[in-house]
């Protein structure tokens, strides 16, 4: 049945426009400044850098001012540039004052919406009794070819299961848990929406890096103890675990 001559022009105008506006989802890392006048600030960003130079370089990172004073200053465009010296791009900005952010965007840094947190009034007693609330219904994703070396692979709203390898330099992301059953080389981020419940499950810890709701480990910071060894990763009281397993 022909078209509608009106939809016939809008088609044929999309089919040939020069682009193409889509959403995508993307790995970016946080830098929660605390105190950026600190002279061991930058000093210490380069150990970091230096532990795992192939992630880091020219890495997006959105800056997080949730923990900066609302009096203090900085001044973005030289913050960034220094960045920028260490292989770190800053591409937005979460929290802050208005001030700030108009300064960010004055510099060409786009802004995030604040994260939702727990309320401090909220008994912590009622928190742990309560089970965590997902913002989403958990699905399970199943891979059963290796992933290859640049590949990434997302799980949106649920768990991700390998069963097979992972090469070095492949990404897997999940909303909820991560399952390898075989090598996992590269880098595995479980709860990419902020689910600190989230776990990494593999068959052989090799990769560079690992990441829970935002924490992260590099290769150099694992212990000699888990590598090459069926573990589990887990958040607990706000730091990164890593347990061999004996089952």
């Amino acid at each position: 049945m022909p078209q509608p001559a009106a939809r016939q022009s809008a088609s044929a105008a999309t089919r040939d426009a020069p682009f193409q506006l889509r959403g995508c989802t993307f790995t970016m890392m946080l830098l929660k400044i605390l105190n950026p006048r600190d002279s061991q600030f930058f000093p210490l960003l380069a150990d970091k850098v230096r532990q795992a130079p192939n992630f880091f370089r020219n890495a997006p990172v959105v800056l997080d001012l949730d923990g900066l004073p609302p009096e203090a200053e900085l001044e973005f465009q030289g913050f960034s540039a220094a960045l920028r010296r260490h292989g770190l791009i800053a591409v937005s900005l979460q929290g802050g004052t208005r001030q700030q952010q108009e300064s960010a965007l004055a510099a060409g840094l786009t802004l995030l919406a604040a994260r939702t947190e727990r309320s401090e009034a909220e008994p912590r007693a009622a928190a742990v009794e309560r089970a965590p609330e997902l913002p989403y219904q958990r699905t399970t994703k199943l891979v059963t070819e290796p992933v290859r070396s640049g590949r990434q692979i997302y799980a949106q709203n649920g768990d991700l299961v390998v069963s097979a390898s992972v090469s070095p330099g492949a990404e897997l992301l999940a909303d909820g848990s991560i399952h390898v059953y075989g090598a996992l080389r590269g880098r595995a981020l479980a709860g990419a929406s902020g689910d600190g419940t989230a776990r990494i499950f593999c068959q052989s810890l090799e990769a560079e890096l690992v990441s829970i709701a935002g924490l992260y480990l590099v290769s150099e910071d694992m212990g000699k103890d888990v590598q090459h060894r069926k573990v589990q990763v887990y958040i607990q009281d706000d730091n990164l675990h890593i347990d061999p397993m004996t089952v």
